[in-house]
């Protein structure tokens, strides 16, 4: 049977099956999971060989004052440049500027091994090609960062510390209660002016923002890479959204710790990409725990590269907007999600599970399976469909 529902601008067509056609209830409940399983069979999980660079070799020290960032680079060029392996973060708490990850290296963080990453703007220059919010452009550098890398990770047991806090980052959003106040510098003139010339067909490359436009950066954003593994690590208060995957193929993200009230701390975004297993995360974020996209508007349009084929697994949401959300920049379009085992429980989360878009953003989303959520509490609803975000 198909319910057909009318909005103003746009046309919703919902498929229903029941057990009493010519499908029997197993059959309906057990084919889309086969195709789950087959989607993590296709997913390759990046190996390293066993060599290791440990970055105080060159020169790092862990006393949570001196300036790391040199001496990271060095290490993972020189890991890149020898076939690849593990650059090696050890007890202690390393201080450092964006980092970026080369093919071939595992950036690796033993217990008791903390990166927090430096709040100073002027590290994060020069500008680089990323996506803000779901637009392409020339911004700050996320702090972690790879583009067009094959076979990078993270993992460890360690902590990533983003620092921020409503004295730095999160003051740019523009709002009281995460520290503005009246005559601070905000994100909203360079957002606003973003999506303006993404509207108007402007290049990315001369979309040029960073200094002066308060556009906060990501905590890692691998963009168009292949063979991508987070795994054991727990990450803090990021500036913006934590975990963005953008135009990725193969990439799991597994036994994380995600932790961050701030502004925008979506915890795992995974954009415009392919094959991807969240596994055994847990989300306790100021956003999003899980939202999957696609590009916003016409620059979404523009790309047309959907998120496909994702597998979210035995996670806890607890505090954020949503537990599992589609949208809502998803111009793109979204197609094959199946999330199950997942429990979700918190006053301070509004809902389990999402999808939200506008008659202006667009986008197809089909292929949407969920089962076995064990939802103790939410403060909105738990499915939430919005139309007119």
């Amino acid at each position: 049977m198909q319910s057909i529902i009318k909005f103003k601008n746009y046309l919703v067509i919902i498929t229903f099956l029941f057990a009493g056609s010519s499908f029997s209830q197993s059959e309906i409940l057990a084919e889309p999971w086969a195709e789950a399983y087959e989607i993590l069979n296709q997913i390759t999980v990046p190996y390293f060989p066993k060599q290791y660079f440990n970055v105080e070799h060159y020169g790092a020290i862990g006393d949570g004052k001196t300036d790391c960032t040199e001496a990271i680079k060095m290490a993972i060029n020189e890991c890149f440049k020898n076939g690849g392996g593990y650059v090696m973060i050890s007890e202690g708490n390393y201080l450092t500027g964006p980092i970026y990850l080369k093919s071939n290296v595992n950036l690796f963080l033993s217990e008791d091994a903390v990166l927090t990453f430096s709040t100073n703007p002027e590290k994060y220059l020069p500008v680089v090609f990323t996506r803000w919010e779901g637009v392409e452009c020339m911004n700050y550098s996320p702090q972690i960062y790879a583009f067009g890398e094959e076979n990078i990770a993270i993992t460890g047991s360690g902590m990533i510390d983003g620092n921020a806090s409503n004295d730095n980052w999160w003051s740019w959003k523009g709002n009281k209660e995460d520290g503005w106040s009246e005559g601070m510098p905000n994100q909203k003139q360079g957002r606003k002016k973003l999506f303006e010339m993404a509207e108007n067909n402007i290049p990315p490359e001369k979309r040029i923002f960073g200094d002066g436009y308060y556009l906060r950066p990501n905590m890692f954003q691998p963009y168009k890479c292949k063979n991508v593994l987070v795994d054991g690590i727990t990450f803090k208060n990021s500036p913006m959204w934590f975990i963005n995957p953008v135009l990725c193929e193969n990439v799991t993200i597994s036994n994380l710790t995600i932790e961050g009230l701030g502004p925008n701390n979506d915890g795992c975004n995974p954009e415009s990409s392919k094959n991807v297993h969240i596994n055994k995360c847990y989300f306790n974020t100021g956003d999003d725990c899980i939202a999957i996209k696609s590009g916003r508007n016409n620059d979404g349009r523009r790309i047309n590269i959907p998120s496909e084929n994702i597998v979210i697994q035995n996670c806890t949401m607890k505090e954020g907007h949503g537990g599992v959300v589609i949208g809502s920049e998803i111009s793109g379009g979204v197609k094959n999600v199946y999330a199950e085992n997942c429990t979700m429980s918190s006053p301070n989360l509004e809902r389990a599970i999402r999808i939200k878009t506008n008659s202006v953003r667009g986008g197809v989303i089909e292929n949407i399976f969920i089962r076995n959520l064990k939802v103790g509490e939410v403060s909105e609803a738990v499915l939430k469909i919005d139309y007119f975000y």
